[in-house]
């Protein structure tokens, strides 16, 4: 068995190179090149020192991956038949390496001894020149690895291997996906030769710039921080004291049951704010309807059954897929094929077929909502009329059963007839295309108002409510009326 010794040519001109990397090229046994395409190596060459290179690799392959590879598979083979091995790479050999991580794979595979030595690499050239300390923060990848890169990284960013002019085009594409056209961006060429050259230039001009070539990496600052960033690590941590041993007992006696009627009535107070159109109260409404959110998912988290971070993932993700004609390749005519798609995507996802055409419909929501559900559910199968005229004959009818149900003087009679008029008056309501809850929940908070002004009235003009007649009171009533026109 050989040995395997790696090192690095540095960043350009043979001066940069260890004298420990140096003294290893020159009494190599056998040296070899992952390329020839570096300012260090015509020195080699200068002072005798023989070597091959792997540059025939990178015509004959198709893809970067199958030549380090390639590289790596004859590295290790050449060391496994005996063979002291010296494997020189451009820069550091611990830098944006591909075939360094693959030789030390296979090299303890096969039980192959192994040195990596030292080197520097364009990186500290690029912090001199730029004044960058990386302790702050710095993100190093390789162009091609670009495209699955986070459009939230807080650091500054390193792009290596921005070789030609295609490279730096499907860069610029990908950054001004999530940065400005404009953002400012630098371009290091030859670091540490003659000809070294930055250039600070809008990020759409990457691909423009005169020259690019292997030498090329492109420098990104970080963006400084959005003022509308935010986290919802605040009130999850607070919900976690809450309900953590010394928390608040109210809190902690709670479970999913018994917080049931609390989100309902955050839901409503948020359609409250929505009428009003006051967006202070709107904000307060949906942080209390958020607290809800974050309160369930925390006693989930405690019984291990899911997190925050799961309900968020899962909404995102459901997001996504059912809307393909965003986020993949379907397109639509207009918003009745994207709830039809909903609907297809939505019963895929679910695994099974419904027996029923009216499944799915929860049936703690109130009666109101459900019975519109119930209605287009229904209607979605063609069980439903054409036109509006039936549906006003209908409400006739269900009126005349009701005055013949209490003629007959029988409670549960009535409560059937009464239950039959609201649900044609709810069929009305889906038909002229209104949501019957929010229509009665209007008008529910128009009665309040227009009460609340009577009894203001009356107790202004000294009077009382058993001295009014009916006529006195519609006349206050009337004059509610009159106000909010």
């Amino acid at each position: 068995m050989g040995q395997i010794t790696i090192v690095g040519l540095g960043p350009g001109p043979a001066n940069l190179i260890t004298v420990e990397t140096m003294t290893m090229l020159t009494s190599a046994e056998q040296l070899f090149l992952r390329t020839e395409k570096h300012p260090t190596v015509s020195t080699l060459s200068a002072q005798g020192i023989k070597f091959q290179s792997y540059d025939f690799l990178y015509e004959k392959l198709g893809t970067f991956e199958e030549v380090y590879e390639a590289i790596a598979v004859d590295i290790v083979d050449r060391a496994c038949r005996g063979g002291n091995i010296v494997y020189a790479v451009p820069g550091s050999p611990m830098v944006a390496e591909a075939t360094v991580a693959l030789i030390r794979t296979k090299a303890t595979a096969s039980n192959i001894a192994l040195s990596i030595l030292p080197g520097m690499s364009f990186l500290e050239l690029l912090y001199c020149r730029m004044g960058i300390d990386p302790i702050a923060g710095i993100t190093i990848l390789d162009a091609a690895d670009v495209p699955a890169l986070s459009p939230d990284l807080p650091t500054s960013l390193v792009i290596t291997q921005v070789y030609n002019r295609q490279v730096a085009s499907d860069t610029k594409l990908t950054l001004m996906t999530f940065l400005p056209d404009d953002y400012e961006i630098v371009v290091a060429q030859w670091l540490g030769l003659p000809e070294e050259k930055t250039s600070f230039i809008p990020l759409f001009e990457l691909d423009r710039i005169p020259a690019i070539d292997h030498l090329t990496s492109v420098y990104v600052p970080a963006p400084p921080k959005l003022t509308h960033s935010f986290s919802l690590d605040p009130v999850i941590d607070v919900m976690a004291t809450l309900r953590s041993p010394g928390g608040c007992v109210w809190d902690i006696e709670q479970d999913h049951k018994s917080l049931r009627r609390y989100i309902v009535e955050e839901v409503y107070e948020v359609l409250e704010a929505i009428d009003l159109a006051d967006p202070e109260k709107l904000c307060e409404e949906l942080g209390d309807l958020l607290l809800q959110v974050v309160f369930h998912a925390r006693i989930a988290e405690e019984s291990g059954t899911f997190s925050m971070q799961d309900v968020i993932n899962t909404v995102t993700e459901k997001l996504i897929r059912r809307h393909p004609h965003v986020f993949g390749e379907i397109t639509v005519r207009d918003a009745a094929e994207v709830v039809f798609n909903w609907d297809k995507i939505k019963q895929k996802e679910k695994g099974y077929n419904r027996e029923s055409v009216l499944d799915g419909i929860p049936p703690a929501l109130p009666s109101l909502m459900r019975a519109y559900k119930l209605q287009s559910k229904a209607s979605k199968v063609g069980f439903d009329w054409s036109e509006i005229d039936p549906v006003w004959e209908k409400i006739t009818e269900e009126m005349n059963e009701v005055r013949e149900a209490l003629r007959k003087n029988d409670k549960n009679f009535v409560e059937d007839e009464v239950g039959d008029l609201l649900f044609a008056v709810v069929n009305l309501a889906r038909f002229v295309g209104i949501e019957p809850e929010t229509a009665l929940n209007r008008t529910n908070k128009k009665f309040i108002t227009r009460f609340t002004y009577m009894e203001n009235q009356i107790k202004a003009q000294g009077l009382k409510w058993k001295n009014l007649t009916l006529l006195q009171l519609d006349d206050f009533w009337n004059q509610a009326k009159r106000m909010e026109y």
